[in-house]
Formats: structure tokens, C-alpha cells, sequence
């Protein structure tokens, strides 16, 4: 009896430890929960950004909808994993979403997230309700290079090793080159460049190089869902290639900011927001 009663109480303590590690899933991306509305978004930043980058849309949007705001590991002093991959993360979100129970969140990605919102839709249709897109594009590659095929086996230890070797000042120097081509609001511009600094150099590259060889040209011919694209107001010279970008995403909803750079949500803000309002109440 003695022998009994020690191997039910070993079980038991089994299936107790089996039950409280099963609930501890590590994700590429801190999570940050705010809100607590029916509807549920999932707001992605972009690359090397933090997700405070969300800060004012939470805000604004937290009184009737569950705001899930994501961290990519390794960005904007997120701790870092191995294995970072635009694939990967894609699917680590899916998993998120299932694990989750969450029925059908808008997804709302700037930049690469922006990509990995139009790769989630294409890849898991049933998952998605809406997707919000802020300046991506399919394949952003491809712009620069109309013949940009992406390779299978792409190699990007040159991109990991020349950015592994930067000093911590070349690479503030590199940054506070390129942050204000890409965002005209200067009171924000520090703690864009804040964020770029405070990422892993290893994911930064990793990342820099996977997504520059990304192209979801031909799969977003799966996207079923209701689409919003945002685009900075610099894209209205090249409109037949923003079009041509999405000629495949028959739900593919193009507007184009009135003002500002690749920050949308901080260069044209009103117009953001109107934007939002607008797609997230139709039915």
C-alpha cells in the first residue's frame, strides 16, 4: 500500500510539473498586453525597433481592443535568441496567436513587420482577421533591383561579420546617417537610433540580411483577409511599382501618407490615425 500511495503522489507530481512547464513557451519577442476589448490587435515593429513604437496607437485604441505590442528578440535591448529568421518569427507568431486562443487579431506591422503581417495572412489564412501594413513592401529588394530574385541558401556571414565589427561609435555614426532618411519627426530621432543601438549586432545583421532576401510577391495571392497599406508619401512618384508590388493581393487597399518619411505613425500622424479609425471600424 505504502509502495502505492508513492508511486500516485510521483505521478501526480508529474503531471503537475508537466502541466506548469507546458505553459512556459518561449517566443522570439517580449510581449506587452494592454487593453482588454473583444477584439484583439498585434502590433509588430519594425526592424531594430522596440515596440514603444506603438506607444500612441495603444493608446488610442487599448479602450475597445486587447493590444498584444511585440519585442522582436534581440532588438531594442529585447534579449536575444538563436536561430533569428524571418521564417522563424513568422511562425513563432502563428504559434503565439494559437497558444493564445486569440480569434482572429488584426495584425498592424511597420516596416518588417509589415512583412511578416502580409506573411502571417498569406501562410495562415485562418488565423488573421484584418492586416494593417505601415511602409512595407513585398519585396523591398526588388525596388532597388527589378530582376532581384531571392536565393534559397542565402549566405550572410560577410553582413554579421562586418556589423559584429563595428565599433560601438561607427555604428551610432552609421545610424544617425540613415534614421533621418527615414524619419523627418527630429524630436523622435534619437530614440529611433537609441533602439538601433541598444539591439544585438548579431540578430541586426542576421535580420538586415534575411529580409533583404525576402520576397512575398507571389504568396500574397493567398491573402484572404480585408488589407490596409500605408505607404510614405515619397511613394506616390513610383505608383505604378507600389502597384505592381501588390498586383497579386487582390484585398490590397493602397493609400498613400500626405506628408513625412518611413515613420508614418510619427511624420503624418492625423492622417494615421484617421486611416486606422476608418479600417478598423468597417465591417
Amino acid at each position: 500500500m505504502k509502495k502505492l500511495t508513492f508511486l500516485a503522489v510521483i505521478f501526480l507530481f508529474l503531471a503537475l510539473c508537466a502541466n506548469v512547464f507546458g505553459q512556459t513557451k518561449s517566443y522570439p519577442f517580449e510581449v506587452k498586453k494592454s487593453g482588454s476589448g473583444k477584439q484583439a490587435l498585434i502590433l509588430i515593429p519594425g526592424f531594430a525597433s522596440s515596440g514603444d513604437v506603438w506607444n500612441e496607437t495603444t493608446l488610442k485604441f487599448d479602450k475597445n481592443f486587447t493590444c498584444y505590442t511585440l519585442t522582436m528578440a534581440g532588438f531594442a535591448g529585447a534579449k536575444p535568441q538563436p536561430g533569428a529568421s524571418f521564417k522563424n518569427w513568422e511562425n513563432k507568431i502563428a504559434e503565439f496567436i494559437s497558444d493564445q486562443r486569440i480569434d482572429k487579431p488584426v495584425i498592424i506591422g511597420h516596416s518588417m513587420g509589415g512583412g511578416l503581417a502580409l506573411a502571417l495572412a498569406a501562410d495562415h489564412p485562418q488565423l488573421v482577421g484584418k492586416i494593417i501594413v505601415v511602409d512595407a513592401l513585398p519585396c523591398l529588394s526588388a525596388l532597388m533591383n527589378p530582376s532581384f530574385t531571392s536565393k534559397e541558401n542565402n549566405d550572410c556571414s560577410a553582413t554579421i561579420n562586418k556589423m559584429t565589427a563595428m565599433t560601438d561609435d561607427q555604428f551610432r555614426q552609421m545610424q544617425l546617417k540613415s534614421i533621418p532618411q527615414l524619419l523627418a519627426d527630429t524630436s523622435m530621432q534619437e530614440t529611433v537610433i537609441g533602439w538601433s543601438q541598444q539591439s544585438d549586432r548579431k540578430t541586426f545583421a542576421e535580420m538586415y540580411c534575411d529580409f533583404s532576401n525576402t520576397d512575398l510577391r507571389e504568396k500574397i495571392k493567398n491573402v484572404q483577409c480585408p488589407s490596409l497599406i500605408l505607404l510614405e508619401s515619397y511613394f506616390t512618384n513610383f505608383k505604378p511599382a507600389m502597384e505592381d508590388q501588390y498586383k497579386n493581393m487582390k484585398n490590397a487597399n493602397l493609400q498613400y501618407a500626405t506628408k513625412g518619411l518611413h515613420f508614418i505613425m510619427y511624420d503624418d500622424k492625423e492622417w494615421y490615425f484617421n486611416q486606422l479609425n476608418n479600417f478598423l471600424s468597417a465591417k
